[in-house]
Parts: structure tokens; C-alpha cells; sequence
């Protein structure tokens, strides 16, 4: 569930508009790549608002976004999910105002909130410092007299955090980015206990599912003692399709349980709906899960990177 936590010093250059703009645009599409890894979890934290960001002295983003290069970018940020000020991030009732950081002797406010909340700190590629993958900080907090060998009152360490100005340092975070997500994903699914909770978490958790609506009562209606083993197999396709490379998986993603397909008159007989274009189609591809004959019938969608879903319940026909 990565944070990318806008450094506000790197927006500070004199570099001129052309460099700036080039900048953003590698910026923003390592900031797309993040979001392909986690597009749920994905938050961009900035001092400001997007729109309202200035990307070196005298270039608002507009001068930027105005650009045609940059048009589908630009698109693509405002629809992440962003927060601003920094504030609204932080767990309720703290204020951190007991703690600063710096880098280079200038106090750095994103990069440090970066460090505090556990994310990735994201930066304008504009200058050698921001050509890394991590970035280490100083960082200053206030403590009691005692504790402070020169009683001034504070007392400092190193802190290092993840660091993205380019698409290359994606590469670099992308275990950590695919394991956080993991692990959140797995919070959230072992908390619900009922198929109308599953139901009504399903556009969050999985994003490449779509169900015909036909579904939405066979997951409503789900036994307790089914509703883990589905969400398990849900949770399953959701990751395979945004895994899978289209370019070496030629059959398609790896699903990670047993998939096979009906054939003959089963097929015939028990596997065509209507999907979700008003075409009737065959969705003789399914998984299983237990107990009792569970059936997770789908068809998937190449072109569009979605699974659709016609049926979840005991094996078709009977």
C-alpha cells in the first residue's frame, strides 16, 4: 500500500521550462508504474494540492499539463488518489511536531513524512541528489534533557527511505511494493466473515474481477464455510491478472490454483450467459474450491485485462 510523499526541494530549481517538463513527465510515469503494482493502495501525498503544484520557480504544473506529451499522464494522476496537506495522513491525534529532517542542511518536510509513515518519497529528477533509489535524511527529534549528552534538547540519527525520481528506481522497490500490498490484501480479507461483506468489498479488493449480475446473489448468499475459500480464489485471480505479461504468458495469466475447462454437452448445456456487452458467451473455464463442489466459472478478457465472472456457487448442473 505504497505512499509516495511529494519532496517539496525538488520543485524548488531554476532549470529551464523544456527540463522541467521532461522531468515531470518521467516522474509521473514512474508514479503510473507504482500504481500498475497497487492501483488500490497507491496515494500520492503532497503539500498541496496536484493541480495547484509548482514544478520549479515560476512553472505551475499547468505549464506542464498543457503540454500534448503530457495529456494521458496527466489524466492518469488526477485520478490516484491524492491527499494534501500532509496532515491528513498521519494517525489521528499526532502531529509529529516533535521531530524534523533534513537533507543537505535544508529541512526536508515530504521526504521526512515519507520516512515517518513508512512510504516512498517521489522527486523531480532534476538535480544529481535525486538520482537514487534511497535517500538518506538527518533527522532531528526533541527529547528529554537527560537523554542528551549536550543538553541541548535534541537528539540526531540517520534515517534512510525509499526514493523514486525515475522509472529505473520502480524496478528497485517493486518486491517491497508487491509485498506491502500483499500483506494489506491479506488484513482485509481475513476480516470479512459474511458474502455480503465479500460482496460489497469486491470493486476494492479486486479490481480486474467484473460479475455478471447474476453473481451478486450467489455471493450474498454464500455458507460462512465458503466465504474464505472464495475470497481466497478471488484474491488469487485479481494478482494473476496484474502480474501477467502479455508479451511472454501467451496462454494467459497463471492463475495459482487448477483451472480447467467444461467440454461436450456440459458446456453446452451449462455454460453459456449472457456477459456484461449483451452477448451471450461461453464460460466454460472455471476453478474450484471446497467443500461441496465450489465453482468459480470466468472468462478472461485479453484486450481488456479483465476477468469476467458468471458464476460462484456448487458445480454447474447440480
Amino acid at each position: 500500500m505504497p505512499q509516495l510523499f511529494l519532496n517539496e526541494n525538488s520543485c524548488e530549481t531554476t532549470a529551464d521550462p523544456d527540463r522541467v517538463n521532461r522531468a515531470m513527465t518521467e516522474l509521473v510515469k514512474a508514479v503510473v508504474a507504482v500504481a500498475k503494482e497497487d492501483r488500490r493502495g497507491t496515494e500520492l501525498v503532497s503539500r498541496e494540492p496536484v493541480n495547484a503544484l509548482q514544478l520549479a520557480q515560476g512553472h505551475p504544473i499547468g505549464k506542464w499539463s498543457g503540454t500534448p506529451a503530457a495529456k494521458d499522464l496527466w489524466r492518469r494522476l488526477l485520478q490516484m488518489q491524492a491527499k494534501w496537506p500532509h496532515q491528513k495522513v498521519f494517525p489521528e491525534g499526532e502531529s509529529f511536531s516533535d521531530v524534523e529532517y533534513r537533507h543537505d542542511g535544508e529541512l526536508a518536510t515530504g521526504l521526512g513524512i515519507a520516512h515517518l509513515m513508512g512510504g516512498i518519497g517521489i522527486s523531480l529528477p532534476l538535480e544529481p541528489r535525486w538520482q537514487a533509489d534511497r535517500i538518506t535524511l538527518v533527522r532531528e527529534q526533541l527529547v528529554d534533557d537527560e537523554l542528551v549528552d549536550e543538553g541541548d534538547g535534541s537528539a540526531f540519527t540517520e534515517a534512510e527511505i525509499r526514493h523514486i525520481a525515475t522509472a529505473e528506481h520502480v524496478d528497485t522497490h517493486r518486491p517491497w511494493i508487491r509485498a506491502e500490498q500483499e500483506a494489506a490484501l491479506r488484513d482485509e480479507l481475513h476480516a470479512i466473515r459474511t458474502g455480503a461483506e465479500l460482496w460489497d468489498l469486491c470493486p476494492e479488493l479486486f479490481p480486474h474481477l467484473r460479475f455478471l449480475p447474476r453473481v451478486e446473489a450467489q455471493v450474498r448468499a454464500l455458507k460462512q464455510y465458503w466465504v474464505h475459500p472464495v475470497r481466497k480464489r478471488l484474491a488469487e485471480m485479481d494478482r494473476a491478472v496484474t502480474h501477467w505479461d502479455e508479451a511472454t504468458e501467451l496462454d494467459g495469466p497463471q492463475w495459482g490454483s487448477a483451472v480447467t475447462p467444461e467440454h461436450g454437452t456440459r458446456k453446452r448445456d451449462y455454460c453459456e450467459f449472457v456477459d456484461l456487452d449483451g452477448v451471450s458467451a461461453y464460460f466454460d473455464t472455471h476453478l474450484r474450491f471446497t467443500p461441496n463442489e465450489g465453482r468459480v466459472h470466468f472468462r478472461f478478457v485479453a484486450a481488456t485485462r479483465l476477468v469476467h465472472i458468471a458464476h460462484i456457487g456448487r458445480k454447474l448442473g447440480i
